[in-house]
C-alpha cells in the first residue's frame, strides 16, 4: 500500500495531545517540518518541530499560515477550531485539512446533534433527552421518569466545555437539583442539557482515521476522568490512560468499528456531511454489549499520549490520504500496533479542576526523560534561570508516559518517572493502570 508522505506539516493547537501529535509526525521517515501552531515552548523543545505564534481559532489566520508556509497537511488537535470553522477556511484556500467542517463537528459540538445522528444511523447510545432554556420542569420530570425505571442520572452541557461539562449524579435528589443550573439564561430554541441513563461497565476509547467513507482504528485505550483514585472526585479532562485494553482485542475493535464508527460515516454522508478526521468514539463496555457514551471529533487527551507511541505503522501518510478522501481499500480495520504497552500519569496543578494555580516552578522534567519516560507539556511556561526551566500554567501540566513489554512495566515505568517531577501542590493518580481486566468481558 503506497501513501504520499506529506512533508511539511501543521499542527494546530498547542497542549498534550498536539506534543504528542507533533512527536509522532515529525519522527516519521520523509516528514521534513513540522509547524505548531500557537504550540508552546515545551512542545518547541521536540526536534523537527518549531512553533509559530498564530491563533488556532482564527480560520483566516490559520489558512494564511498555512498558504504562507507551503504546508502539504494541516492536522487539527483541538475540537474549538473545528467549531470555529477553521477546516473549512483550509479547504477553501485549497490546503489538505485533516479535520471535519464546522457543521460535521456539531457531532462533538452539541450532544443533541450526535444523539439524533447516532438514532439515525442506527448505533446504540443510552437513553437521553435533550433540553432548551426555560423546560427546568420538562426535564425534571424525564429525570423523575428515569429515576422510575431505576436507572442512574447523568447530566451533560450540549456544547463544548473541554471534557468537564459532565455531572455523573449519585442521586435522584442530586440530579434535580442540578439540573436547572444547565438551563438558567439559556436560549429557549437551542438545547443546553442532554439527560442520559447512568450506564455501568468499563469505559473504552476507539479511535478512527476516517477520509468520509472508510476507518481505520488506532490502538485502543482507557481513560480515567475522575480526579482521584478509585474513581472518586469530580470529572476532568482525563488524568491517565493507558493501551493496550486487554478486555477489548483487535477483533473486538474491528467490530465497533462496524458497528459504530462506519454507520455514523454513512449517515453523515446521507447529510451531505461528509466527516474526515479523527473519529472518537467513548463507549461503555456494558454486560450488555458496547454502547455509545458521546462522540468526538478529535484525538483524546490523555488518550493520545499513550496510543501514538504504540502505532506501528506511518501516521503521516494515513492522515493525508484521509484528508484527501482516499484510504485505499485494503486499509485495514484497525491499524498494528505494537507488541508492547504505553501508561500515561496526568500530573494537575493545585486546585485543578475548579481553580489551578499557575507559576509555580516545576523540578525533574530533565530527570524523568533520562529514565526513558516521554513527557509531553500541556500547561507548561518556560522560566529561564529557574531549576529545571518550567513553571505551571495550565490545570494540566504534564502527562508521563511510561512503555513497556506490558501494561505492568508501562505502569511501573510511568510511576517511576512521575515520582521524579514536582511542584508545590501537583496533584495525580495512582491507580492508573492499575486494575486492569485480564480479558474481555463482552463480547461486541
Amino acid at each position: 500500500m503506497h501513501l504520499d508522505v506529506p512533508r511539511r506539516i501543521l499542527v494546530l493547537g498547542g497542549g498534550g495531545r498536539e506534543h504528542a501529535l507533533a512527536w509522532r509526525l515529525a519522527g516519521e521517515a520523509g516528514v521534513e517540518d513540522v509547524v505548531c501552531a500557537p504550540g508552546s515552548a515545551g512542545i518547541a523543545t521536540t526536534p523537527g518541530v518549531r512553533c509559530v505564534a498564530v491563533d488556532p481559532m482564527s480560520p483566516a489566520a490559520v489558512a494564511a499560515l498555512a498558504t504562507a508556509e507551503a504546508v502539504d497537511l494541516v492536522v487539527v488537535g483541538p475540537e474549538a477550531p473545528l467549531g470555529a470553522g477553521v477546516a473549512d477556511a483550509l479547504e477553501a484556500a485549497g490546503v489538505p485539512v485533516f479535520g471535519p467542517g464546522r457543521e460535521a463537528a456539531r457531532l462533538e459540538t452539541s450532544k443533541a446533534f450526535c444523539h439524533d445522528v447516532a438514532e439515525a444511523a442506527g448505533v446504540r447510545m443510552a437513553r437521553a433527552a435533550a433540553f432548551c432554556g426555560g423546560e427546568d420542569e420538562v426535564a425534571l420530570a424525564f429525570i423523575r421518569e428515569l429515576a422510575a425505571d431505576g436507572t442512574g442520572i447523568v447530566l451533560k452541557a450540549d456544547g463544548l466545555a473541554a471534557g468537564k461539562g459532565v455531572i455523573v449524579t449519585e442521586s435522584t435528589a442530586m440530579a434535580l437539583e442540578y439540573a436547572p443550573s444547565f438551563l438558567a439564561g439559556r436560549p429557549s430554541d437551542q438545547p443546553a442539557l442532554v439527560i442520559e441513563e447512568r450506564l455501568t461497565g468499563p469505559e473504552a476509547s476507539v479511535i478512527a482515521v476516517c477520509d468520509g467513507e472508510r476507518a481505520t482504528a488506532l490502538p485502543a485505550a482507557r481513560d480515567h476522568k475522575r480526579l482521584c483514585d478509585d474513581d472518586r472526585g469530580p470529572n476532568t479532562g482525563g488524568m491517565g490512560a493507558y493501551s493496550p485494553l486487554p478486555d477489548l482485542d483487535d477483533a473486538a475493535v474491528a467490530a465497533i468499528v462496524e458497528r459504530f464508527h462506519t454507520p455514523i460515516l454513512a449517515e453523515m454522508r446521507r447529510r451531505g456531511l461528509p466527516f474526515r478526521g479523527f473519529l472518537y468514539a467513548g463507549l461503555m463496555l456494558t454486560p450488555d454489549g458496547p454502547v455509545l457514551l458521546e462522540v468526538n471529533v478529535r484525538c483524546g487527551d490523555p488518550e493520545t499520549q499513550v496510543i501514538l507511541p504504540r502505532v506501528a505503522v506511518p501516521l503521516a501518510p494515513l492522515l493525508l490520504a484521509a484528508a484527501r478522501r482516499s484510504l485505499p481499500a485494503e486499509t485495514p480495520a484497525v491499524l498494528p500496533a505494537t507488541a508492547g504497552a504505553a501508561v500515561g500519569i496526568v500530573l494537575a496543578a493545585h486546585g485543578y479542576p475548579q481553580s489551578p494555580k499557575r507559576g509555580d516552578p516545576i523540578v525533574g522534567v530533565d530527570a524523568a526523560v533520562a529514565q526513558g519516560a516521554l513527557v509531553f507539556h500541556a500547561g507548561t511556561v518556560a522560566r529561564p534561570g529557574a531549576a529545571g526551566g518550567w513553571g505551571t500554567s495550565g490545570g494540566r501540566v504534564l502527562a508521563v508516559v511510561g512503555r513497556g513489554a506490558n501494561l505492568a512495566q508501562a505502569r511501573g515505568a510511568a510511576e517511576r518517572a512521575a515520582d521524579t517531577i514536582h511542584w508545590d501542590g501537583v496533584h495525580r493518580r495512582r491507580d492508573i493502570a492499575l486494575q486492569v481486566p485480564a480479558q474481555a468481558e463482552v463480547s461486541p
